[in-house]
């Protein structure tokens, strides 16, 4: 195995409490903390451990987005990956544009496995590996928990409903990532310099020979409703009484 792509996305670090703008149009990102998509980050450590046990030559990381983007693939240079793939565009690209983007870099550079990380803890879609899959002909193996590689293939442990699933799937192969997998790298300050040298390349997404789909639009955002003060119970009666109450018993 030669060449390894991991999908970093630019999201609200999962540390921050989110917050919707005052006129509703959108999550308020002024002053925030942004970081690499957490699942991500796990595929990218997944990704390097493979580089350094022998089993593949190159590690490369990709993001969509805005200029801003850079910041994240930085940090994804500074965990040890060679190099960047920044695909620029300043508008909402939907799962199906963002699985023909990658399309496009697999097809140009000859990658052999696609790591990405299960979803975004933005949208929370889980669509991308599916997608990306199904465009490229090759095999997938989702919410994956264990990895191991073997010459032209690969056996995985998935997280299934029923408890574990392993499989063996033939590379080139898409596999999604799930949070049990590692326990991803600390960056260090020596790294983060090494990392400005390495190269970062940025492409127009209105360059690239895809149909990236239909625009999405958002047209509003609204916080969760608040919840309920709790109410406290001497006994079980108690609670039975507050139960019925609220008509729930």
């Amino acid at each position: 195995m030669e060449k390894i792509l991991v999908g970093l996305k630019r999201v609200v670090d999962y540390n921050v409490r989110v917050r919707v703008k005052s006129d509703g149009s959108g999550i308020e990102t002024d002053g925030v903390k942004m970081s690499i998509n957490p699942f991500d980050e796990i595929a990218l450590e997944e990704a390097l451990r493979i580089k350094e046990r022998g089993e593949a030559s190159e590690v490369i990381v990709m993001s969509i987005g805005s200029a801003e983007a850079q910041q994240q693939l930085r940090t994804g240079l500074a965990m040890g990956a060679d190099r960047a793939i920044l695909v620029q565009t300043d508008t909402a690209v939907t799962p199906l544009g963002i699985a023909r983007t990658f399309k496009s870099i697999i097809d140009r550079d000859g990658i052999d496995l696609v790591i990405l990380g299960k979803q975004a803890i933005d949208n929370d879609n889980s669509q991308v590996p599916q997608m990306l899959a199904a465009i490229w002909d090759r095999p997938q193996a989702t919410f994956v928990s264990q990895i191991e590689t073997n010459g032209d293939t690969a056996t995985v442990v998935r997280e299934v409903d029923a408890g574990l699933e392993k499989i063996e799937v033939d590379l080139p192969a898409v596999i999604s990532v799930d949070l049990r997998l590692n326990e991803p790298r600390y960056v260090k300050l020596p790294d983060i310099m090494k990392a400005k040298k390495k190269p970062l390349e940025e492409l127009a997404l209105a360059d690239l020979d895809i149909d990236p789909g239909p625009a999405v639009e958002n047209r509003t955002f609204e916080p969760p409703m608040e919840r309920e003060r709790g109410v406290i119970v001497d006994d079980v009666a108690g609670l039975i009484a507050a139960l019925k109450e609220k008509g729930l018993a």
